[in-house]
């Protein structure tokens, strides 16, 4: 298995992150067998094509909401890690706080 699930779509709130506020997130390690994709589809010229970053943010993009981590932008480096046998994807990962429903309201308000 590479993935923990494969998923198809984003079932997290809207995080609002353009790509320079992504480039501020630190990139980590992350194991691919932990990770749901937000696709379910890729295509093969990215994965196969030598200059795939070049235009792009040189890490995967990953999304860890409710304890689930969602890899939103990468997944043709993902599968490159997997087909080069190694089982971690360096990304930036942004928290979501947990009491965000899909809707991007915070559920979790204090009452006062």
């Amino acid at each position: 298995m590479i993935f923990k699930r494969v998923g198809d779509g984003t079932p997290y709130p809207d995080h609002g992150l353009s790509m320079r506020q992504w480039a501020q997130v630190p990139p980590r390690q992350v194991r691919l067998d932990t990770l749901v994709t937000t696709k379910s589809t890729l295509d093969l010229g990215m994965l196969m094509a030598e200059d795939s970053t070049f235009y792009g943010d040189l890490f995967a993009h990953v999304v860890e909401w409710r304890g689930e981590l969602y890899l939103e932008d990468g997944l043709h480096r993902a599968l490159r890690a997997a087909l080069q046998q190694r089982p971690i994807l360096h990304a930036r990962v942004f928290t979501l706080p947990d009491s965000m429903d899909a809707s991007g309201t915070d559920v979790g308000g204090s009452a006062g």
